[in-house]
């Protein structure tokens, strides 16, 4: 593409003499710079991609976007934001691939990757072609291979270059989800999303957006996105969880679009009522334009009940019936790191859970106490260089629902470890309980999960939260490998357990 085309849907331009050169790759990082390139320099949270803007040119990029003046030898376009920029050029460098197809975003503290999941499996039982991309994994048709990238939502260009991807390959609907920090960032800006589903709110990365207002505002930013963009044939749609009092809110930031409310509690258009609730999943009736149905949900928890509803009210937005979405549910499966049971022989349970927010953990606690005979043993830490107001909080909530917990690390990152478990701490001493009786405190997560197991007895269940389906720890700077499945068998094997 001539790069004055290219710039122009930002909002750029450059020297007359400049516009004809040849543009083959968008790149923000300069150690992906290539003859051909167009270098964008990001002002990242640990470094500065202007200070780096020579090195991609030095490598082949023919023209640089940044927020400032730069002599580096080629075209450099200054713009007000760079973020907003790159995601205008992703946008047009794929030819827009999500107006020719529709596409499903979804935001919220909790339940997004499940809800993702799920809503992909309701719109395919209508017989749609589906995509999507979660921090778990990506699914382009009935290809799926692991996010092992360690982002939600990945930057503009590779969330366009997805959606491409899907075009091609014959996709129909697109389903994305959504965090705060990629909203904020503008690595959504130009996804023409069709349908917008909100799972609850919860106080999270604070750190990022300062209060719980600025968070909210974040998340309607998704919300603001269906006013805009070409018609697909689809009625914008917002996806709203009437359980949570925030959804007005959002209903209002959606303004012209149609509004689709789901709940348990409270009464909405996607109206479920919990008849059973158990171990092996919950059996749901759920009314909605004046057809009842019941569902045999296989997934564990009121929680997963109401991202069942969320998947509902998106399919019936898209124009799936409600008994495709029933038998859709009924044949659904747990998503990796989320309520994943460790099988074995072992006479106690083991689960593996993302858990990694007071809310979160509290709904997961909850959901296994009344179902555990033993005792409830948790082993959970807190991310280092993020939100530091929960830790405390973690441990109180542990405090109300466990026999025994054990404070860990999560991803320390750059900070002193020694402090980041100290201020989880905190919360457990608030609360009252003993260190070495009631808790432990073990910086190493290995050995951490390997106390929890050695402790535990018939009829117990031990849960490991906040790492789920990842597969790394950030320690530094550096991304160690991981897996907490993996560390949960071998401690079972080391106790003489076949898993």
């Amino acid at each position: 593409m001539k790069l004055g085309q290219l710039l122009a849907a930002a909002g750029a331009a450059v020297t007359a003499e400049a516009e004809d050169i040849e543009v083959r790759q968008l790149v923000y990082d300069s150690r992906r710079a290539a003859p051909g390139s167009l270098f964008v320099a990001i002002a990242g949270f640990h470094r500065d991609g202007h200070d780096h803007a020579a090195e991609a040119v030095a490598k082949g990029a023919v023209a640089v976007v940044a927020q400032r003046p730069l002599e580096v030898g080629v075209p450099v376009a200054v713009v007000g934001d760079t973020r907003a920029a790159l995601a205008d050029l992703a946008a047009e460098i794929h030819d827009h691939p999500t107006r020719r197809l529709k596409l499903v975003g979804v935001t919220g503290t909790d339940g997004k990757t499940t809800t993702v999941h799920l809503v992909s499996d309701v719109l395919e039982a209508a017989g749609e072609r589906t995509g999507f991309a979660t921090t778990v994994d990506f699914k382009i048709l009935g290809h799926v291979w692991p996010n092992e990238t360690r982002q939600t939502t990945q930057e503009a260009v590779e969330v366009q270059e997805f959606f491409a991807e899907l075009v091609v390959a014959g996709g129909t609907w697109g389903v994305l989800e959504a965090t705060s920090h990629s909203l904020a960032l503008r690595k959504l800006r130009g996804c023409e999303v069709d349908v917008a589903v909100f799972t609850n709110i919860s106080a999270e990365h604070l750190d990022f957006h300062g209060t719980l207002q600025a968070y909210l505002d974040a998340k309607a930013i998704l919300f603001e996105e269906l006013l805009g963009g070409e018609d697909k044939g689809v009625h914008k749609t917002a996806v709203l969880n009437a359980d949570d009092p925030h959804w007005s809110y959002l209903a209002g930031r959606a303004s012209s679009a149609r509004v689709l409310t789901y709940g348990i509690d409270a009464l909405a258009d996607v109206q479920g009522a919990m008849l059973r609730e158990d171990a092996t999943g919950s059996r749901i009736q759920i009314a909605a334009l004046g057809t009842e149905v019941e569902l045999e949900l296989p997934l564990v928890g009121r929680f997963n009940a109401q991202n069942a509803l969320a998947a509902v009210a998106a399919g019936l937005a898209a124009g799936v019936t409600l008994e495709q979405a029933r038998d859709a549910l009924a044949r659904a499966t747990p998503v990796p790191g989320r309520m994943e049971r460790i099988a074995g022989d072992q006479p106690f349970t083991v689960i593996v859970d993302y858990a990694h927010t007071p809310a979160s953990l509290e709904k997961v606690l909850a959901l296994l106490r009344p179902l555990t005979s033993g005792r409830l043993i948790a082993v959970f830490g807190s991310a280092g260089e993020r939100d530091r107001s929960k830790r405390p909080k973690l441990a109180d909530v542990a405090a109300r629902w466990c026999d025994l917990f054990v404070i860990t690390q999560e991803d320390p990152r750059l900070e002193d470890r020694a402090e980041l478990l100290r201020e989880i701490e905190a919360g457990a001493i608030g609360a009252g309980k003993r260190s070495g009786a009631d808790y432990l405190v073990i910086d190493d997560r290995n050995a951490a999960i390997a106390a929890a197991i050695e402790r535990a007895e018939a009829g117990d269940t031990v849960v490991l939260c906040g790492k789920g389906h990842e597969r790394s720890i950030i320690e530094g700077e550096e991304k160690r490998p991981w897996n907490e499945a993996e560390a949960a068998r071998t401690a079972l094997r080391t106790r003489g357990f076949a898993a």
